[in-house]
Parts: C-alpha cells; sequence; structure tokens
C-alpha cells in the first residue's frame, strides 16, 4: 500500500485545502494503478511550526509562505 507524506507549514492551507490535497493524491494514485489503489492509498499531512522549516538556510515562517502564494496571484 502506498503511504504519501505531505508536509506543511502550520497555518497556510486550511482544512478544506488538506482535504483538496488528499482525494486528488488520492485519485492520482488510483490513475496510475486503477481503482483498487483507492482504499489502500494513505495520504498523511503533517504540519511543521513555522520557522521550523528551512530551505537554503533560512527558516520559513507562516508569513513568508503565505508571501509566496501571494506572489502568485
Amino acid at each position: 500500500m502506498p503511504l504519501v507524506d505531505i508536509q506543511l507549514i502550520e497555518g497556510v492551507f486550511d482544512k478544506s485545502q488538506k482535504q483538496e490535497m488528499i482525494r486528488k493524491v488520492t485519485d492520482v494514485m488510483v490513475e496510475i494503478e486503477g481503482e483498487a489503489m483507492r482504499g489502500v492509498t494513505w495520504v498523511r499531512v503533517q504540519e511543521v511550526a513555522s520557522g521550523q522549516w528551512g530551505i537554503g538556510g533560512k527558516g520559513l515562517t507562516t508569513a513568508d509562505i503565505k508571501a509566496l502564494q501571494n506572489q502568485g496571484r
């Protein structure tokens, strides 16, 4: 059974967005391997505390990620 971990900085995505991620990741597995995968595909959403995730030597915060989201809109 596949297990997919989605790791996010806390406070960036709301409950409905996380549910959509779970649904879409499951749908992709079903698309690749067939409907039998739906019931055995595990998707786990884990949130990391703001500032506890780093890229390029800099800890990212919830505010940093929200600013990036706003740039893309």
